[in-house]
């Protein structure tokens, strides 16, 4: 194994920023896009602080149809999209469009399960209290959420990676894309266990690193 990553340093190098370019830009669509649409979702739904069905339902239906699609069939189906915001539909960052859209849809679902596990009482307290909405949002359902937020968002990255490895058909590149290329269509074994294994590492880290935040800010 270490003498296959000698081997191929400088392409599991390359390989590893495509993929890390590819979830850097997943995670910022997911906290910058996704969060607010979760929080809008929460707010906006039938008996929310701020009840807005047209809002609620075209959000709902928006994320639905989004998460319905296989990834594969998600990718292809953007083409047109990628194509007329970045020029072309090959290369990281035009792959980083399609796994933008997915990560902010994805997101969004773990954002408004977290907030709807608030106590209902505490957001009728604050109400009661006479906090504004925007209170409510950020002094009471982000703080009282903010532990299931981070396992949420971990999760949500380890799906990241997980779709990340099928980039390589928009030349998309990332670790996937190497496993294939150097280890299934040279039927090289050694180095499709060596990717998958160095995969699984990035996902343990990943996870152990979320879940001892998450512990930290647990308050209960």
């Amino acid at each position: 194994m270490i003498q296959i990553i000698l081997e191929h340093q400088n392409e599991l190098i390359k390989a590893l920023s495509e993929t890390g370019i590819l979830l850097l830009l997943s995670i910022a669509s997911a906290i910058f896009i996704g969060g607010p649409f979760g929080i809008l979702l929460v707010i906006s739904k039938p008996g929310g602080i701020k009840e807005n069905r047209f809002v609620y339902n075209t959000l709902n239906i928006l994320v639905n149809i989004v998460r319905s699609f296989p990834f594969l069939l998600f990718i292809i189906f953007m083409i047109p999209v990628t194509r007329f915001i970045v020029g072309t539909s090959l290369g990281t960052l035009a792959a980083s469009i399609p796994m933008a859209v997915v990560a902010a849809s994805l997101y969004s679902r773990f954002v408004e399960q977290a907030l709807l596990e608030v106590p209902k009482e505490i957001i009728d307290t604050a109400l009661s209290l006479g906090a504004s909405t925007k209170e409510v949002v950020f002094n009471f359902y982000l703080v009282e959420a903010r532990s299931s937020l981070v396992l949420g968002l971990t999760s949500a990255i380890v799906s990241f990676i997980s779709y990340s490895t099928v980039m390589g058909v928009v030349g998309g590149g990332g670790i996937g894309d190497f496993a294939m290329v150097y280890g299934y269509q040279r039927w090289e074994m050694d180095i499709m266990y060596t990717t998958i294994f160095i995969m699984i590492i990035i996902v343990q880290f990943i996870q152990f690193f979320g879940n001892h935040i998450a512990n930290k800010l647990d308050r209960r």
